[in-house]
């Protein structure tokens, strides 16, 4: 086989990087190459990798020297004895990466060609790269600037794996064998505020929307965890935007763990009992109908209340919490050495908490 270069010229395989001027070159159907003038001939028997593509031991440079790639790589051509190819103007080269703990690649999303034509060509020879190098797991992050490369990756094989209002995320499995790159999240992460005053009031709240089997119910204000937020610290800021009332902590007193809820999502929601710290009520009109100071047990005969086991549970546990016969969990911050970072774990210390909580 041999490979020409404009049809009237041949280039080597042999030679790289001689003293003089290079010849800037790329094969018709994707992959870039930069060739000293004095290359003249590639001739022999390659191994095929897949239809018109072939393997030639050859060493390329490329202007970008971070991207420098040498060893094994693949061409395609037209016709078997390489006369039908051509070649033009472009640079071989991998995209950029970082290789990841797991033998997988990240591709650096922040030096992606902005031509579709040039990221499909050099996507193509990155992915034969990469295989070669006995990676596994590809991620490729698609910024919304780069939206138009998505069906290019995925032309090429890649899934979708999750969405974020900035970009896209794909992935590429190169093993034979089930794919095993950890998936999306599964889970989102609500809280609601228990906080009742020294009136044995409790704050609730009525949503302005909500389905009409919960029209004029008087509940807890909920809501759902920032990005990189505390259990603790969300429970306090839903309260606040949506009743305009300052609050304090206090423990989680319950959990619950429901599946298939939004967007066929698993849903965890943490009860957090919470200590007022004010009392003026500024309802947030953009969510909710109205907020008030209910007595208590009002609150909990709503018929709503009594007529849902969760709901009723969860005042019932409320009530032991109140009646000093139950004790939550309180966050405490500890480093752990798998990561290095801190994080909260939640348990039940009678030597620090509250002192209403029972064994205290």
């Amino acid at each position: 086989m041999e490979l020409k270069l404009l049809g009237s010229k041949s280039v080597s395989a042999s030679l790289l990087f001689q003293n003089g001027g290079t010849t800037s070159s790329s094969f018709r159907h994707g992959v870039s190459i930069r060739f000293s003038p004095q290359l003249c001939s590639c001739r022999g028997v390659f191994p095929r990798v897949s239809e018109n593509e072939y393997l030639c031991k050859i060493g390329i440079g490329s202007s970008d020297q971070e991207n420098l790639v040498k060893g094994d790589y693949v061409y395609r051509i037209n016709e078997v004895n390489g006369a039908g190819s051509s070649i033009f103007s472009r640079n071989l080269r991998v995209l950029g990466f970082f290789d990841d703990e797991y033998d997988g690649v990240v591709v650096d999303p922040k030096r992606l060609p902005s031509d579709p034509d040039a990221f499909a060509s050099i996507l193509r020879f990155s992915l034969t790269h990469w295989r070669r190098m006995n990676k596994k797991g590809i991620w490729l992050k698609l910024p919304l600037e780069n939206a138009e490369l998505v069906p290019i990756a995925v032309k090429e094989g890649f899934k979708y794996h999750h969405a974020e209002p900035e970009y896209l995320m794909l992935t590429y499995w190169i093993p034979d064998g089930p794919c095993v790159l950890p998936g999306n999240a599964t889970h989102q992460v609500g809280v609601g505020g228990f906080v009742i005053n020294d009136n044995n009031e409790v704050l609730v709240v009525q949503e302005k929307y909500c389905s009409p089997a919960f029209a004029g119910l008087w509940k807890f204000p909920t809501g759902f965890i920032d990005e990189s937020e505390e259990i603790f610290k969300g429970a306090v800021r839903e309260v606040k935007e949506e009743t305009g009332v300052d609050t304090e902590f206090v423990e989680v007193i319950a959990f619950r763990h429901a599946h298939n809820v939004a967007f066929q999502k698993s849903d965890l929601f943490f009860i957090c009992m919470l200590k007022p710290l004010s009392t003026e009520i500024k309802v947030d009109d953009l969510e909710i109908k109205g907020a008030k100071w209910m007595p208590f047990m009002e609150f909990v005969k709503q018929p709503l209340i009594q007529g849902d086991c969760m709901f009723k549970k969860v005042i019932d546990i409320c009530i032991a919490r109140l009646r000093k016969r139950y004790c939550g969990l309180y966050p405490h911050q500890l480093v752990s050495a798998f990561d290095g970072q801190t994080s909260s774990l939640y348990y039940n210390d009678s030597d620090t908490q509250d002192t209403n909580c029972i064994g205290n």
